[in-house]
C-alpha cells in the first residue's frame, strides 16, 4: 500500500513544485526529502498541468522562508519554529536544526497530520500537533516562554481577511515574543492562482485572502512590519536565462509591477 493512499490532492501541489525545482534548478533550491517521495505520488500528472512559472512560484516561497527561519534561529539561544498549516512541507529536513537551538512544531488539521505522519513520519525534535489553527488549544503544547516564529506559507489565502487578522491578533495574545512569516498576493494575483488550481482539477480549494502590502496587515493586527520580501529576486539573479522567457517576464511583473506577491515578516514583543 502506498504511503500516499487517501491523501488530499491539495497536498501534492506544493510538494510537486519543490520536486520540480529541485530537479531542474538544484543550484538554486534542493529538497532531498521531497525528491525522495516523487515515485510514490502522482507527480507527472500534477506537473503536466502546471507551468515552469507556477512551479517556481511554489518553490521560491520556501527558498526565502528557509533563509528567514535560519536567521531567526541564529539570533536566539533557544527558540520555537511553528509551521501552521504544515501539510507535507519539508523545511525541517532542509534546515536540519540544532536541537539545542530550535524545536520545530508542525501543526495542521488532524487528517493532514495523520497523512504527514504516514508519509514523513515524526523526526527527532519535530513535534506534530493536530488541530484547528483557529482553536488555540494547539499552542498549549508549545513552550511559550521562548521566542517563537510562526510560519504560514500557502495558508492564509484559503480564508477571508477577518479570519486572518483575528488569527494574528490571537497569536499576539498567546505568544509574548512573536514573529510571523506568511505569503500574500494581491487580488489580481489571487485570480490567476485560482485559475491554476482549477486546471489541476481541484475546484474546492479556491483562494480568498489578498493584501496590497505587508504594512497594511501589520497595522490591522497591531504588529510591526519587519520585512516585506518579493518572491523571486534571488531566483532571477541566479537563474537568469536558464528560465523560459514567459517565466522570466511573469516573475519580473510579480516582483516589480505593483509587487503582486511577497512574503511578510511581522514582529511583536510584549513589554
Amino acid at each position: 500500500m502506498s504511503r500516499f493512499e487517501g491523501i488530499a490532492d491539495t497536498l501534492y501541489i506544493p510538494l510537486t513544485a519543490r520536486i520540480y525545482v529541485s530537479e531542474h534548478f538544484p543550484e538554486y533550491f534542493r529538497d532531498e526529502k521531497a525528491v525522495s517521495l516523487k515515485d510514490e505520488m502522482p507527480y507527472e500528472e500534477i506537473a503536466a498541468k502546471s507551468s515552469e512559472y507556477f512551479q517556481m512560484a511554489g518553490a521560491c516561497r520556501f527558498y526565502n522562508t528557509d533563509r528567514m527561519i535560519k536567521v531567526f534561529i541564529d539570533r536566539h539561544d533557544k527558540c520555537n519554529i511553528v509551521n501552521v498549516g504544515c501539510g507535507l512541507e519539508t523545511s525541517y529536513f532542509r534546515i536540519v536544526p540544532d536541537p539545542e537551538k530550535a524545536c520545530f512544531y508542525e501543526m495542521d488539521l488532524p487528517e493532514v497530520i495523520e497523512a504527514r505522519r504516514k508519509v514523513l513520519e515524526e523526526s527527532e525534535n519535530e513535534i506534530l500537533i493536530p488541530g484547528d489553527m483557529f482553536d488555540f488549544v494547539w499552542a498549549e503544547k508549545i513552550d511559550r516562554s521562548l521566542p517563537t516564529l510562526v510560519t504560514a506559507i500557502g495558508v492564509f489565502q484559503y480564508f477571508e481577511e477577518d479570519k486572518v487578522i483575528g488569527f494574528l491578533k490571537q497569536l499576539k495574545a498567546v505568544f509574548p515574543d512573536l514573529e510571523v512569516i506568511f505569503d500574500a498576493m494581491t487580488s489580481k494575483a489571487i485570480k490567476y492562482a485560482n485559475d491554476y488550481i482549477r486546471k489541476t482539477g481541484n475546484r474546492d480549494a479556491q483562494l480568498h485572502f489578498s493584501a496590497d502590502n505587508g504594512e497594511d496587515i501589520a497595522e490591522k493586527c497591531g504588529m510591526e512590519l519587519i520585512e516585506e520580501r518579493p518572491f523571486f529576486t534571488e531566483a532571477r539573479r541566479q537563474l537568469k536565462r536558464r528560465l523560459r522567457l514567459y517565466t522570466r517576464i511573469a516573475m519580473k511583473v510579480v516582483d516589480e509591477s505593483g509587487r503582486r506577491g511577497f512574503l511578510s515578516h511581522l514582529g511583536w514583543k510584549r513589554n
